[in-house]
């Protein structure tokens, strides 16, 4: 049987997958649309499903998740086409004829996007279990075959993450990232080397981002990826003999003590993953294929966002909330109601009580669990509070962190044993909390209680939903690997939610974990708002704020603004801004301060109220780049999605900069475009005006801050209109 191409244009992109000839599958080619499809030499490629499983292997052996005996086995069975809702459908059918083992790899593709979200189903037609340690959701290296690049053309883009350092991104060419140069002629197969990033546990994020990109280093070619999975995962970047790689997985066994048996009755999916491509025109290199990362992800949230209808844009409120350089941690009536009374002043919309709502006496960390107010802090009872916030036209907020039961919380003995993560008979216990397992109905039931007790006694309508431990590698509770138990309670957390927002469409819901440590679109495509990091100190926080937009869409990344009274204008200035250009989560001592200081603060919430309408619709670049050692001028730039419209930036001018700056705006070389400042409003008190000079043959805002840093301004490029 001869090799053939198989070729399907779904959404914003062209596939082309190689079929037959004794070859397993393989992704040959990832397009956007506008380039049309790739003509198909014959080559095999490497196969787009790789199954590790016991008694199997791989061949030669390795660390990597390529090259294993059977998804070389692997056949072409058949595929089908359908037509979803807003988008396409692929269904690509293999079998291994030793084991009956099959693998459905799903592609589906939403219009006018270019990305496609895939993921690997895998069931047997044999009469034995197969017990798989690995299969990969997605494998191709299609950036090469499409940008006839080779290899050493290309680089690496990767993020790192940790609490309050939150996504820091790095550029290395491929070849020194660990793909390095040998003679696969000569050896018989290419180096087992390779790049490879894994998140361990429950924090997504906790070390790594699950996000990463490979790009033409003259730009002409790109392609990123994204993991939606709310625990642990694994990608990589390799060679073999029939090529370069790229492979996406969730759990693993070597990585994750995660193993499954795949039987008649009992298959098993993968976690989804999404792949986008940008090559050409103006959308093009790094700042282009995060562009279609963006547009991928608004689809993947259009049908599941809370306070969304299907042809409704967001409910997109700003959020004031007690903690981050506030009450941090030690709320009371007391000093609860001046701030809710100066949030409303200040513009807020929804006001969130942050942790210690429901502390006796100070010592709460190890008894959380049971989540009931507390009398001590408000004797009057916490709906004082919240008829405060509902009175002065806000929606009452608190924070909640349900997966956990504190080690003294008389829940910790009221629930099954089985309500809890296990490991050889015996709970996990990490920092003074037990964890909660999902699969189990007393612990869905008792967190169910909770959050509708708070919602019928208090009209909570907004919830901060927090996690701060890490069980380990899971729960054996049932006889699975601990990784099987861990990735059976993750998709158990995600029903959860589900149900939990079907009950209450009207709630608002948070995506909070010690900051960014669980910020992944399993989580994201449902919930409202991402915190964006724990980060307390406002010099540290516009690299931050500048790459979120990296990993989450810039109408969700929530950017602490927490201005202070005892700041300078620009001080405050500079901290507001961080918030004006994703979702501004307004903070500080708004209770102490002036009316000129407070009305400071309304006007970067009112700068971010008028621009919502733009940010949701937006897409980010980063003028001055996105990987590597932030500088002392930090940059993000959002800039319509539709042609002709304008151009937003945030220029943070931190301690050490120069006082000039030219900012690179290449879609708009040759544009008639007038800069004008946003934020602050031109003529507030305490703030001089940022002379902008537009240079259209060069593509270059010209820039100068005649205050000493901090400082910072929200600029608009507008284009000019034909009179």
């Amino acid at each position: 049987m001869s090799r053939s191409p198989l070729t399907w244009s779904g959404g914003g992109v062209h596939l082309v997958l190689g079929v037959g000839g004794d070859e397993p599958v393989g992704l040959l080619s990832l397009r956007p649309a506008h380039t049309g499809a790739a003509p198909a030499d014959g080559a095999p490629g490497v196969p787009l499903v790789e199954v590790q499983a016991l008694g199997h292997g791989r061949f030669p052996g390795s660390h990597r998740y390529a090259d294993t005996v059977l998804g070389s086995r692997l056949r072409h069975t058949g595929h089908t086409e359908t037509r979803t809702d807003g988008g396409r459908e692929l269904r690509v059918e293999q079998t291994d004829p030793v084991t009956g083992l099959t693998a459905t790899s799903v592609f589906r593709a939403a219009d006018g996007v270019p990305a496609v979200r895939t993921w690997t189903e895998l069931g047997t037609t044999g009469e034995e279990a197969v017990r798989v340690q690995a299969v990969t959701s997605a494998v191709t290296g299609a950036f090469l075959t499409d940008s006839g690049l080779p290899l050493e053309e290309f680089d690496l883009l990767y993020g790192d993450s940790d609490w309050v350092a939150e996504s820091r991104w790095h550029r290395v060419p491929l070849r020194e990232a660990g793909l390095p140069v040998t003679d696969p002629a000569v050896h018989h197969h290419a180096s087992r080397s390779r790049f490879a990033l894994t998140s361990r546990s429950s924090w997504s994020t906790g070390e790594h981002l699950p996000t990463g990109a490979v790009v033409a280093r003259d730009g002409s070619w790109a392609l990123a990826w994204q993991i939606e999975h709310n625990g642990a995962w694994h990608w990589e970047v390799g060679e073999t003999v029939a090529g370069a790689y790229v492979a996406l997985l969730g759990p693993t066994d070597a990585e994750h003590q995660w193993s499954t048996t795949v039987t008649a009755e009992r298959g098993f999916t993968t976690v989804p993953v999404s792949l986008a491509v940008a090559a050409g025109g103006a959308d093009r290199g790094v700042d282009g294929v995060f562009a279609a990362l963006t547009r991928q992800r608004r689809t993947l949230l259009r049908r599941r966002a809370p306070g969304r209808a299907p042809d409704r844009a967001p409910r997109l409120p700003v959020v004031c909330n007690d903690y981050m350089n506030t009450l941090m941690g030690d709320p009371t009536t007391a000093r609860l109601l001046p701030l809710v009374d100066a949030a409303a002043e200040a513009g807020a919309e929804c006001f969130c009580v942050d942790a210690g709502w429901y502390d006796e006496d100070g010592h709460w960390w190890d008894g959380v669990g049971e989540w009931r107010p507390s009398t001590t802090r408000f004797p009057g009872g916490l709906a004082e509070v919240t008829d405060r916030i509902r009175e002065r036209g806000m929606v009452p907020g608190l924070w909640l962190e349900p997966e956990v039961v504190g080690v003294r919380s008389p829940v910790a003995e009221r629930l099954p044993e089985e309500a809890f993560f296990r490991r050889h008979g015996t709970r996990v216990v990490e920092h003074g909390r037990h964890h909660l397992d999902l699969r189990h109905p007393a612990a869905r039931a008792h967190l169910d209680a909770v959050v509708d007790r708070l919602v019928d006694d208090f009209g909570i309508g907004y919830l901060k939903l927090d996690y701060n431990i890490m069980p380990g590698a899971g729960t054996d509770t049932g006889g699975t690997a601990p990784g099987e138990g861990l990735l059976e309670h993750n998709r158990a957390h995600l029903a959860w939610l589900d149900a939990l927002l079907e009950r209450h469409p009207d709630l608002l819901v948070e995506n909070c974990a010690s900051g960014a440590m669980r910020m992944d679109y399993a989580m994201l495509s449902r919930l409202h708002l991402q915190s964006t990091s724990d980060q307390q100190n406002p010099l540290l926080y516009p690299p931050i704020a500048a790459a979120a937009p990296a990993s989450v869409l810039p109408e969700q990344a929530g950017n602490w603004a927490y201005a202070q009274p005892e700041m300078t204008v620009e001080e405050a200035v500079f901290t507001l801004a961080t918030g004006v250009l994703g979702r501004l989560y307004l903070a500080g001592r708004l209770d102490r301060m002036d009316g000129e200081r407070l009305g400071l603060v309304r006007g970067a919430v009112a700068a971010h109220r008028a621009l919502l309408p733009e940010i949701a619709d937006a897409l980010p670049f980063w003028p001055l780049g996105l990987a590597g050692e932030p500088g002392p001028w930090v940059a993000l730039g959002l800039r319509a999605s539709r042609p002709g419209g304008d151009t937003l930036l945030t220029l943070w001018r931190r301690p050490g900069a120069p006082a000039e700056l030219e900012v690179p705006v290449a879609r708009l070389r040759g544009t008639d475009a007038v800069p004008e400042t946003v934020f602050p409003a031109t003529g507030t008190a305490g703030t001089a005006p940022w002379p902008l000079r537009w240079d259209a043959d060069r593509g270059v805002l010209r820039v100068t801050c005649p205050v000493p840093a901090p400082a910072a301004r929200v600029v608009r490029l507008r284009r000019r209109r034909p009179e």
